[in-house]
């Protein structure tokens, strides 16, 4: 099989799950390329990586840039990671499309053309199921299972996989659920996010992964007999979880106990108005990749000592931090009971219908 040796090159590389997944390549003594864009932020990152790893600055959305940069590198595997991702994705729908998939059919359409093409390990989402009413889904969710088009990103992560799957390439998708990490520093806070955190109906189910079993996946993927195959990549059985939950145990963990404001619960009558998540059905692909380490506790636990002092100086301030978020969510003197993520983001973020 294709990429059992060779350079890899990671699109994206410096983002979440791009950083981890490089730094995991690096530890199976791969050879390992990050493209991604020139800014200040990613410059910081670059020099913090590990020795050997190569930068090739490169706009995706540029097909020269992208043509250049796969036949200078002629790499024996691409691990595509870059996109754009709620909430930013509704604030930017045009350059998203440019991202998301504009970009990926010009690196596929390029991969296709090298004298040796290389494998190519598409970064999808458990979004393309669209939006997963708890009270009437049968879950988990499985990779045979139609997709729906709910919102810009599950349109935009079902287009780039039906171009990837199209080509000739030996292609694998991977399907992630809700990427965590217990370094908090690693997910910037904006008041966008916090905004669309509240949007999220409370009761909707999740299923988390720990962005280092992510980056196993990925690294795992390039070399595995997983070869035109969808996989889901989530954490074990702990991690199937309710969105509300999520932010309230790592706010806890870190010491702001009380200091998250409860979302609202979603409508259980209603087969549209939930986010695009759900339970998944991980069996074939830790059968395959052997990625899942990081158990839902064990997340926690390593959230908890790595806040460090602020678990004793965070307690103090959880009765300010609840009255401040209380009035930045987006349901602050809304009408109504039930959660409406779709109305809530188009009033306070951006338009989340699916391209027309």
């Amino acid at each position: 099989m294709s990429g059992t040796s060779g350079t890899v090159l990671v699109t994206g590389g410096f983002g979440l799950v791009g950083s981890a997944t490089v730094r995991r390549l690096v530890e199976l003594g791969r050879s390992v390329v990050v493209a991604d864009l020139d800014t200040p932020a990613n410059r910081a990152s670059a020099a913090q990586l590990p020795a050997g790893v190569t930068v090739r600055w490169t706009d995706l959305t540029d097909a020269e840039q992208t043509s250049a940069l796969v036949s200078e590198v002629a790499p024996a595997v691409i691990i595509h990671l870059a996109a754009i991702i709620p909430p930013a994705i509704y604030k930017n729908r045009a350059l998203a499309r440019r991202v998301n998939v504009e970009a990926t059919a010009t690196l596929v359409r390029i991969a296709e053309a090298q004298p040796t093409p290389p494998r190519f390990v598409q970064a999808s989402s458990n979004a393309v199921y669209g939006a997963r009413n708890p009270y009437k889904s049968a879950g988990p969710v499985t990779a045979d299972m139609p997709m729906k088009h709910s919102d810009l990103y599950s349109a935009h992560k079902a287009e780039a996989e039906a171009i990837v799957r199209a080509s000739s390439l030996e292609w694998v998708v991977l399907r992630l659920g809700g990427v965590l990490s217990t370094d908090p520093n690693a997910i910037p806070f904006s008041a966008d996010a916090l905004y669309f955190e509240s949007v999220l109906p409370a009761d909707g189910r999740i299923h988390t992964v720990d962005v280092r079993d992510v980056a196993w996946a990925f690294a795992a993927a390039t070399t595995a007999d997983v070869a035109r195959e969808i996989l889901l990549i989530a954490g074990d059985d702990s991690h199937r979880v309710l969105q509300g939950d999520v932010g309230r145990a790592l706010a806890e963990s870190r010491g702001l106990k009380g200091g998250l404001v409860p979302g609202r619960n979603g409508d259980p009558n209603s087969d549209e108005n939930w986010f695009v998540t759900d339970w998944m059905d991980t069996r074939r692909a830790q059968e395959a990749l052997q990625f899942q380490h990081y158990s839902w506790q064990n997340m926690l636990d390593e959230a908890q000592r790595r806040a460090g002092a602020s678990r004793y100086v965070l307690p103090v301030f959880a009765p300010l931090v609840r009255a401040v978020l209380k009035r930045r969510s987006a349901y602050w003197k809304q009408p109504g009971q039930y959660a409406d993520p779709w109305g809530a983001i188009k009033r306070g973020i951006g338009d989340p219908s699916p391209d027309s």
